[in-house]
């Protein structure tokens, strides 16, 4: 069964929440490409230590590989032990 990307929209990514979480996310992003740390196409994450709620400081924020940032759970406990 091919994947519904519009329902996925309508269902969680249209969401108040999920909108200001892509918002932040885009801000990180382009903050670390001013600073020169990343540019487009360069193969790197953008990563929030502290997870998304834990703002786009510079002490937050690091670059990884996508293979590496990719590459555990999304939960509450991922990567802690």
């Amino acid at each position: 069964m091919p994947r519904d990307f519009q329902k996925e929209y309508d269902q969680y990514q249209s969401k108040p929440e999920q909108l200001k979480n892509r918002a932040k996310r885009n801000a990180a992003r382009a903050k670390l490409t001013k600073k020169g740390a990343v540019r487009k196409g360069d193969g790197k994450d953008v990563d929030h230590k502290k997870g998304i709620p834990g703002g786009n400081g510079f002490g937050n924020l690091r670059v990884q590989p996508k293979s590496a940032n990719r590459s555990f759970p999304r939960n509450k406990n991922a990567g802690k032990k």
